[in-house]
């Protein structure tokens, strides 16, 4: 892999400022499968196609829109990113690098993350919302395998902002919300998880399992941001409670959180630091 550097991030960013997208921002949201019906809670909303971006991925996965949007959550300036790019499509897990350093470079202190993942767990079945707190590197894949400077080292305890999770947890009190927390294993995708797989995770750890997210949380650390991250519970991991998992299944549980995911992030970022109304 060539590594992309911070000139791609930049080119990009000369882009977008161009096309009214002029930061800082208070936060920049990623979308996962399912959870690009997010953006309709943004005021203001101006959009761009990935596809016309200097150095963005074109997500080929349906249930992700391909769209960079700004708008406003809680009157905050915020960048959201309707759907992303997987390892799984082209087996490049540094996909997201362009989009995640453009938010470091507009000034978004944090990473807001959302995916739709298999649970482990019995008291966090479909359309349960969980906070991670943690993830474990299942894929054999990193985003920085190729990165020549000395930065590639990035550490990765506290990876998910306790601060910023203690925040989600306070949003979704105030809204009366159950939010779980957990741990997230990722997996390379894209068939689903085998039933020994997921009892494997479980042993090691995990809560829930996913195809997602940690490249992004990677590149985060990597470009000096904090993270936080909402999985949207879909199904039960294969094996677990009768759990065989499919696509079809995945988008439709996704969109039914999606009412409760924008109350939960508009409490969430009326509590965020940073930014402006403008």
């Amino acid at each position: 892999m060539t590594a992309i550097g911070d000139d791609a991030v930049a080119a990009a960013a000369a882009y977008i400022v161009e096309r009214g997208f002029a930061g800082p921002y208070a936060c920049a949201i990623v979308t996962g499968t399912g959870l690009g019906a997010l953006v309709a809670c943004l005021d203001d909303r101006v959009s761009l196609p990935y596809r016309e971006i200097p150095g963005f991925p074109a997500p080929r996965v349906s249930g992700h829109g391909g769209t960079l949007h700004r708008g406003l959550i809680a009157g905050r300036p915020v960048l959201a990113y309707e759907g992303r790019a997987h390892a799984y499509e082209t087996g490049d897990a540094a996909a997201m690098r362009v989009p995640v350093g453009l938010a470091s470079m507009f000034g978004a202190g944090a990473l807001l993350l959302t995916n739709a993942s298999g649970s482990l767990m019995p008291q966090a079945g479909p359309g349960s919302l969980v906070a991670l707190s943690d993830h474990i590197n299942l894929s054999g894949l990193n985003p920085l395998i190729g990165e020549s400077s000395d930065a590639r080292f990035v550490p990765m305890v506290g990876a998910y902002d306790e601060g910023l999770r203690n925040d989600l947890l306070a949003a979704a009190k105030a809204c009366g919300i159950a939010l779980h927390e957990g741990v997230y294993a990722w997996f390379s995708g894209p068939s689903f998880e085998t039933p020994a797989e997921v009892r494997m995770a479980g042993l090691l750890g995990a809560d829930l399992v996913g195809m997602s997210t940690v490249p992004e949380v990677i590149f985060a650390r990597f470009f000096g941001l904090k993270v936080a991250a909402v999985s949207v519970v879909t199904n039960l991991a294969a094996g677990i409670g009768g759990g065989d998992p499919h696509h079809a299944e995945t988008k439709a549980q996704a969109g039914a959180a999606v009412d409760d995911l924008a109350r939960l992030f508009e409490a969430f970022v009326a509590r965020l630091p940073g930014g402006s109304k403008g």
